[in-house]
């Protein structure tokens, strides 16, 4: 028995001469929300098509809460949340009984159902559109009952695919709040998508996968790592510009600083931890700061580094 909810050993799928993932491993632990980045093409959702049972590997391996997963197993599949891209839902029903038909056949009955129903229509703010059909919802108001079913049988491991494609800002930040909320309850969260902001919000370990592969995991400063990236911190603003950088390139972690008539630039290892000490430094050298400015190296940036594209290309 493991204590990761998840472990995905070696995946590898062909269709025909296309090798669609090859190799793909990473473990998913209780509450941790792990997301698999990439563009259109890069093999997720082949993936997470394994991850869920619905496909068979043609080599490598799958376990849920300790249970190997395969097309053909039942036991570990009770564990599981699923989120399709594509809604997975009827239209002429409402949304109070679109739920409570998935959750009849999740095993669900009598007051349990009808309790876990109430639940889910709160969590996913449609408690005041429940008795609305949902062919008469907004785009995003269908992605998140497609959600909501996902989460009726309180999974352990809630997988979901690309959840936010086509959606409205308004509702893409619910969508993204409910996620935040899942994992804070302990729920392991497999969440695949090829928006960057996405994964570096929610993600406490991102796989960045292409053509099939994994080229690289870990958190988002891990992968940042990787390309050897610093920060930068732009000071703006007047006084002795140029003395004061003669101090500050002493500050550990400082490694250089450039200075032009308004403002000094600082190359950094860690920009977060040293801005204090900077803005301090410029200010007890006779320097009247206007403005603070970080940039920091981002996952676009690491992606194009492994892959030698971008990310939606």
């Amino acid at each position: 028995m493991t204590d990761d909810v998840l472990v995905v050993d070696s995946l590898v799928r062909r269709f025909g001469d296309l090798t669609a993932v090859d190799g793909v491993s990473f473990r998913i632990a209780p509450g941790e929300t792990y997301g698999l980045l990439g563009p259109n093409g890069a093999g997720k959702t082949t993936t997470i098509s394994m991850v869920a049972g619905l496909i068979a590997a043609d080599e490598g391996t799958v376990t849920v809460a300790g249970q190997p997963m395969t097309p053909r197993t039942t036991g570990p599949k009770r564990h599981l949340g699923l989120v399709p891209q594509e809604l997975a839902i009827y239209p002429d029903l409402t949304g109070r009984e679109n739920l409570a038909l998935f959750g009849r056949l999740q095993g669900l009955r009598g007051a349990a159902l009808r309790g876990r129903v109430e639940e889910v229509l709160s969590l996913i703010g449609l408690a005041d559109r429940a008795k609305d059909r949902s062919k008469e919802y907004s785009g995003g108001m269908k992605r998140r009952l497609n959600i909501g079913i996902g989460l009726l049988n309180r999974p352990t491991l809630l997988i979901l695919d690309e959840p936010t494609v086509g959606v409205d800002p308004q509702s893409r930040h619910a969508i993204l709040e409910s996620v935040e909320a899942l994992s804070g309850e302990g729920m392991a969260v497999l969440y695949t998508t090829h928006y960057m902001e996405e994964a570096e919000r929610l993600c406490d370990r991102i796989g960045i996968i292409d053509s099939g592969r994994l080229q690289a995991e870990g958190t988002r400063d891990e992968l940042v790592r990787l390309i050897g990236g610093v920060d930068t911190i732009r000071l703006g603003g007047t006084g002795d510009l140029a003395g004061a950088a003669d101090e500050l390139r002493r500050i550990p972690g400082v490694e250089r600083v450039e200075t032009e008539r308004r403002s000094a630039v600082l190359t950094v290892k860690d920009a977060p931890a040293l801005v204090a000490q900077v803005v301090g430094t410029a200010a007890a050298h006779g320097v009247t700061l206007a403005d603070v400015e970080i940039s920091r190296p981002d996952l676009e940036s690491v992606f194009l580094h492994l892959t030698g594209k971008g990310l939606r290309d």
